[in-house]
C-alpha cells in the first residue's frame, strides 16, 4: 500500500512539477511569438524583431543540456528529490523576475540582456527538471512504466494550456494596448503562486526505491555516459530530435506565421489552447500503447506521419484552418513521437548515471525545439516557407533511422529484475530470509 501511495504521489508531483516548469518555460515561448518582439525589440524591423525574439527563446534551449548535466550529476549522487526541489524554485523565481523586467523603451539594451540572462536560468532549470521528474515516476513504478512516466511529458502541453490561457485571458480582459503596456507581465508574476503549490506537493514524495537500492555510486556520471554509452546517447538524441523540431514548429513558429498571415491573435491562441489540452490525453494514451506494443513501433508511426503532415501544415494555415492544423499536428501525431520518450530515455541508462544520461539525451535533442523557430524564420525571410516542410521531414527521417537501429527498451529492467523482461515488474524482489514463511 505504501508503494502504491508513493507511486501516486510521485506521478502527481512529476505531473504538477512539469506543468509548472513548462507553464513558465512555454509562457516565454508564446510571448516571444506575440509580445516580446514589440516590447524588448521595438527598435527593429518587425520580422527582424521576431527573429531576435526567437533568438532569446533559443537561448533557453541552449542552456537546457547544461542544466541536465549539473542537476543530473548531483541527482545521480545525492538523489532525485533534492534536485527537483531546486529546479522548481529556480524556475519560479526566474519567471517572476521576467514579469518585473523593464522594457527596451525604459532601459534600452539592458532590457533584452536581462531577458536573455533570465531565459538562460529558465533553461538550466527545465534541463534539470525533466530527467528527475521522469525518474521519480519511472523508478517508483512496478509496471506500466510508459504510462506512469508519461505524466511528466503530459505536463508540457498542460503547461502550454495554462500559459496560453493566461496570456489570452489577460489580453481579453485589459485590451491589446494595455496588454502590450503591462498586461503581459501578469502571467509571469503568477509563477510565484504556482511555485508555492508545487513545492508543497513535491516535498511529500519520498526518494525513489531504485535509487535507494543502488549500492554503486558513480563519482562522475557524465564520464560514465560518454565513455560507456556514447552510441546509446547519440541514438537517443536522434530519436528525439524531430519530436522537438515539430513541437516548436507547432507551438511557436506557427503562431508568428499565423499572425503574419492575418489570423487574429486570439484565434491562434485559442487553437493552441485546444490542441494542447487534447495533447495531454493523447500523450498518456500513446504512452500506454507503448507499454503494450513497444516504444519503437509507436515512435516510428508518429515520425512517418509527421513527415507527411509537414507538407500539409502551411497550406492549412494559409487557408485559415489553424484549428485543424494544430489539432492534427500537436494533439494527434506529435504525441506518438513525444509520449513514449519519457520511459524510453529512462530505460537507456543504468541507475548510477540514469539522471545524467536521460537528461543529456533528452535536452540535446531538445535543442531542436529552440533552434527550429530561429532557423525557420531565417528560411522564411530568404526563401519563403516552401523549404520548411522538407527540413521537418528530413528530421523525421533521422528519427526513423535511429529508432530502427536502437533496441526495444519497453521490457528493460531498471534494477536487473528478470520479471521486468516479461513486463510484470521492474523492482527487484527483496530476497526472502532462509526459512521464512511462504
Amino acid at each position: 500500500m505504501a508503494t502504491t501511495t508513493q507511486l501516486r504521489r510521485a506521478v502527481a508531483s512529476s505531473f504538477l512539477g512539469s506543468v509548472i516548469e513548462y507553464y513558465d518555460f512555454l509562457l516565454y515561448a508564446t510571448a516571444s511569438a506575440v509580445v516580446f518582439n514589440k516590447v524588448f525589440f521595438s527598435s527593429l524591423d518587425p520580422l527582424v524583431g521576431t527573429i531576435a525574439s526567437f533568438g532569446t527563446f533559443a537561448t533557453g534551449y541552449l542552456a537546457r543540456p547544461l542544466g541536465g548535466v549539473i542537476f543530473g550529476h548531483y541527482g545521480d549522487l545525492l538523489g532525485r528529490k533534492k534536485m527537483l526541489v531546486l529546479t522548481m524554485g529556480l524556475m519560479g523565481v526566474a519567471s517572476f523576475l521576467i514579469g518585473l523586467l523593464p522594457t527596451y523603451g525604459q532601459i534600452g539594451w539592458l532590457a533584452p540582456a536581462g531577458l536573455v540572462l533570465l531565459r538562460i536560468v529558465q533553461g538550466i532549470s527545465v534541463g534539470g527538471e525533466w530527467g528527475g521528474a521522469v525518474l521519480m515516476s519511472a523508478e517508483h513504478a512496478t509496471s506500466r512504466r510508459g504510462l506512469w512516466a508519461s505524466f511528466t511529458n503530459a505536463g508540457a502541453p498542460c503547461g502550454m494550456v495554462l500559459s496560453t490561457l493566461a496570456l489570452s485571458g489577460t489580453a481579453a480582459l485589459v485590451g491589446d494596448k494595455a496588454f502590450l503596456d503591462w498586461g503581459w507581465r501578469v502571467p509571469f508574476l503568477l509563477s510565484l503562486v504556482l511555485l508555492g503549490i508545487g513545492l508543497f506537493v513535491r516535498m511529500k514524495v519520498e526518494e525513489t526505491p531504485v535509487f535507494r537500492a543502488e549500492r554503486k555510486r558513480t563519482s562522475l556520471p557524465l564520464a560514465d555516459v560518454l565513455r560507456n554509452h556514447p552510441r546509446t546517447l547519440l541514438l537517443g538524441i536522434g530519436v528525439g530530435l524531430s519530436t522537438f523540431v515539430a513541437q516548436s514548429t507547432l507551438t511557436t513558429f506557427i503562431l508568428a506565421y499565423g499572425v503574419q498571415a492575418g489570423i487574429p491573435r486570439p484565434s491562434i491562441l485559442n487553437a493552441l489552447t485546444l490542441s494542447s489540452a487534447l495533447a495531454v490525453i493523447s500523450i498518456i494514451g500513446w504512452s500506454a500503447a507503448s507499454d503494450r506494443f513497444g516504444r519503437r513501433p509507436v515512435v516510428l508511426a508518429g515520425a512517418v506521419l509527421m513527415a507527411a503532415f509537414a507538407f500539409a501544415l502551411f497550406p492549412l494555415v494559409d487557408n485559415g484552418f489553424i484549428v485543424i492544423a494544430l489539432v492534427l499536428g500537436q494533439a494527434v501525431i506529435h504525441p506518438m513521437m513525444y509520449g513514449p520518450l519519457a520511459a524510453l530515455y529512462s530505460e537507456l541508462f543504468s541507475t548510477g548515471s540514469r539522471y545524467t544520461g536521460a537528461s543529456l539525451g533528452y535536452q540535446l535533442a531538445g535543442l531542436g525545439a529552440g533552434l527550429a523557430p530561429l532557423l525557420f524564420a531565417q528560411v522564411q525571410k530568404s526563401a519563403g516557407t516552401g523549404a520548411i516542410p522538407v527540413i521537418l521531414a528530413a528530421f523525421c527521417v533521422l528519427t526513423v533511422v535511429c529508432t530502427v537501429v536502437l533496441r526495444e527498451t519497453s521490457h528493460t529492467s531498471l534494477t536487473g529484475d528478470t520479471n521486468a523482461e516479461r513486463g510484470t515488474g521492474q523492482l527487484a524482489t527483496p530476497p526472502r530470509a532462509h526459512g521464512a514463511e511462504a
